[in-house]
């Protein structure tokens, strides 16, 4: 599971841990995300994140 980094932040989306806060059960794919998701720490939308290097 790719993880995804937000180039904003540096907030780390983790596919095992999900973000359950934000209704982001764990085990969901980046791809299946919701679009209206957003950073749990700046509040930036999915757009604004890359796969960790």
């Amino acid at each position: 599971m790719t993880k995804y980094v937000c180039k904003v932040c540096g907030y780390v989306y983790d596919p095992a841990a999900g973000d359950p806060d934000s209704g982001v059960a764990p085990g969901t794919e980046w791809a299946d995300v919701p679009a209206d998701w957003v950073c749990p720490v700046c509040g930036v939308g999915k757009g604004e994140f890359e796969p960790e290097a």
